[in-house]
């Protein structure tokens, strides 16, 4: 049986039809002495390890059980239901990645509540929709800045409380505002068994689990309405194709009791969501939580996932760190080239033979093994979704022995539509569809052209039990966003991808960034982008130029980098960044780096002219989405004056 078939066949104890309260239940049942969460010390002033669960030591993780996790979980769930929360009501997370994200989220879940998602960035005036949109009785913040941020809103707010994770003082004559141990506290003096068990099982698969709100990259952000059977079927979906399977290899990387993972990104995005947390629960494994993206080295050394998941921008960072310490001095540096050289070609050949052999473990004795030690030794699987993956670097981090799956998902699906298996993947693409999940393309979006590769190209339509019934309280958004053919009910995804003879998936980009430039060409921004992923002068790229005569592009330099080699050239740059973005011999140093990547790319693809820009585009200054997408209208807005140079030159 080959693998396929097999993954569409497999069952086991985590794939099942029940609502997420109890798929988490049935998990504590079947590891009840495994660990399930790991705290770090010496960040947070959490209230619930007051009394109820032990301090980490600073800078330290600590772990608990399964049942230890299932007893705050029950506590809390008991919490809620005494102040008032009820089955169908809507609560918000406000709050960053961290344990008690997750016991809150069970937590609510298993009380029947719905969880509504906001953003640990989130301005007031975002707090006020994303709590004031799906009507929400209570709020659970992180923290005093996240309290005062809500409390900047309440009057435009109906809340019946407000808890937070962390002690706050100074609101003892507030009876609506808790400390989370408070709401532990509550639960362990009313919680009755028997109730609780029907709690879990009171929802109907098809009733709503969470609302979580789309990035907002074009417009006001949609609440897209999440089933626990959208979440449910999306955790059987991933295990049958990730579980371990009786016709794997013990060579083959699973998701599995054994699985400890770190989660960094935000559960308040569908990603993390199901493939940090309900997938790595269900199956019985170990979340340990970051400190913070900045400090993924130094948590991953102490942690030894075997497992992470993580989006683009995350691994072309953690990829930048790698270089740069291996770049300490001229003769590291050349072996590290060296290194990567050779691991790129033995990757990319089929017979490497022994010669290219013997490179390759010398490389990975001299370099790539101290690599994988710096990411804690043990990682065998790294999952990257929420955009398109660079395959310059997917291969550089394969050819390092750190393999990257990636995939492709949407709020709307729960979120994933299509990930690369362990047993074939194919760089380059974001791997075949999940069993029990369904695409088609509508290739009348697509300029069929462009494209002379094997296979169709159009926008993907997907349809399967992950995708969503549609957005919260409009009807209007949720027609267009379906279509409908021979009976089937499909979802426009609005993404240009390649479906491949083999079933494999290549995306292309976004059918609103599709660039259509004045000469009728239509060029997809996005590989052109991923281009400059591994570039060690070029820190990012977005793509300019609808309705011109060609491509141009705004370019982050790498400003330690270019001072670096400014310095060993003996140039002298300005200091102040927007003078050395205009300085013309850093453009000379730039464009020998723009002529590489347009190598890889059709004439009417290539970059004719660009800018460089002196700021980073990031989450705080308010040019990336919380999930690091680019926000291109702000990025257009902020640097109109550098585009219109752009073709103002020409």
């Amino acid at each position: 049986m080959n693998w396929r078939d097999a993954e569409r066949e497999y069952e086991d104890a985590v794939i099942g039809e029940t609502t997420l309260g109890r798929m988490f239940d049935d998990a504590v049942e079947r590891h009840p002495n495994r660990p399930a969460q790991r705290y770090k010390g010496g960040i947070y002033n959490r209230s619930l390890t007051d009394s109820i669960l032990e301090p980490a030591s600073a800078g330290e993780f600590r772990a608990i059980s399964y049942t230890e996790m299932r007893n705050v979980v029950r506590n809390l769930a008991a919490g809620f239901r005494d102040l008032g929360v009820d089955q169908g009501d809507r609560v918000g997370i406000f709050s960053s990645t961290r344990m008690e994200w997750a016991q809150t989220d069970f937590a609510l879940l298993s009380a029947g509540a719905v969880i509504t998602t906001v953003y640990k960035s989130s301005s007031p005036d975002q707090v006020r929709y994303l709590l004031d949109d799906p009507s929400a009785n209570g709020v659970v913040v992180e923290n005093g800045e996240a309290l005062e941020r809500v409390l900047e809103v309440e009057d435009d707010l109906d809340l019946e409380f407000i808890v937070s994770m962390d002690r706050v003082e100074g609101y003892e004559d507030r009876d609506d505002i808790l400390s989370l141990a408070d709401v532990h506290d509550r639960g362990e003096e009313v919680f009755d068994l028997e109730t609780y068990e029907e709690w879990l099982d009171a929802p109907d698969l098809d009733d709503l689990a969470s609302l979580i709100y789309t990035s907002g990259t074009t417009g006001q952000p949609k609440g897209v309405q999440l089933t626990h059977w959208n979440f449910r079927s999306n955790v059987n979906q991933i295990r049958k194709r990730y579980g371990p399977r009786p016709d794997k290899s013990d060579e083959l990387p699973v998701i599995n009791e054994e699985t400890q993972t770190v989660s960094y990104l935000p559960l308040a995005h569908v990603f993390e969501r199901t493939s940090g947390h309900f997938l790595v629960f269900a199956s019985g494994g170990c979340v340990a939580y970051a400190e913070d993206t900045e400090t993924l080295k130094e948590d991953f050394g102490s942690v030894q996932p075997n497992t992470a998941t993580s989006v683009p921008r995350v691994y072309e960072k953690i990829y930048d760190t790698i270089r740069e310490q291996a770049s300490e001095s001229p003769v590291k540096k050349r072996i590290f080239e060296w290194a990567t050289d050779v691991g790129v070609e033995y990757q990319e050949t089929d017979d490497p033979g022994a010669v290219l052999g013997a490179k390759q473990s010398l490389a990975d004795k001299l370099v790539f093994s101290n690599v994988r030690e710096a990411l804690g030794g043990e990682i065998e699987i790294l999952i990257s979704g929420g955009g398109s993956l660079s395959k310059e670097l997917c291969t550089l981090y394969h050819a390092m022995g750190l393999p990257i799956y990636e995939g492709y998902g949407l709020t709307e699906t729960a979120p994933v539509v299509s990930v690369n298996p362990p047993e074939e993947p194919r760089i380059g693409t974001i791997g075949p569809t999940l069993p029990g999940v369904d695409v088609t393309v509508d290739e009348s979006v697509a300029d069929q052209d462009a494209f002379d590769d094997p296979g169709e190209v159009g926008e993907l339509l997907v349809n399967g039990p992950n995708v969503t019934q549609g957005y919260w309280e409009k009807p209007g958004a949720t027609q267009r966003a379906f279509t409908e053919e021979d009976g089937t009910r499909w979802f426009r995804t609005g993404d240009i991808v390649h479906l491949r003879p083999d079933d494999y998936i290549e995306f292309r980009d976004r059918v609103k960034q599709i660039i259509v430039l004045s000469t009728g060409k239509n060029v997809a921004p996005g590989p052109i982008e991923d281009g400059f992923a591994a570039s060690e002068i070029v820190e990012q790229c977005m793509v300019v130029g609808d309705g011109e005569k060609f491509i141009g592009a705004l370019l982050v330099p790498n400003a330690e980098h270019v001072r670096d080699w400014a310095d060993e050239e003996g140039i002298d740059v300005p200091e102040d960044p927007e003078a050395m973005c205009d300085d013309e011999r850093v453009r000379e140093y730039v464009q020998r780096e723009v002529d590489d990547v347009n190598e890889d790319f059709e004439k009417h693809e290539t970059i004719k002219q660009f800018e460089l820009v002196p700021r980073e585009f990031t989450e705080e200054n308010d040019m990336l989405t919380p999930t690091m997408k680019k926000k291109r209208r702000v990025i257009l807005d902020r640097f109109e004056d550098r585009v219109d140079r752009i073709y103002e030159e020409a």
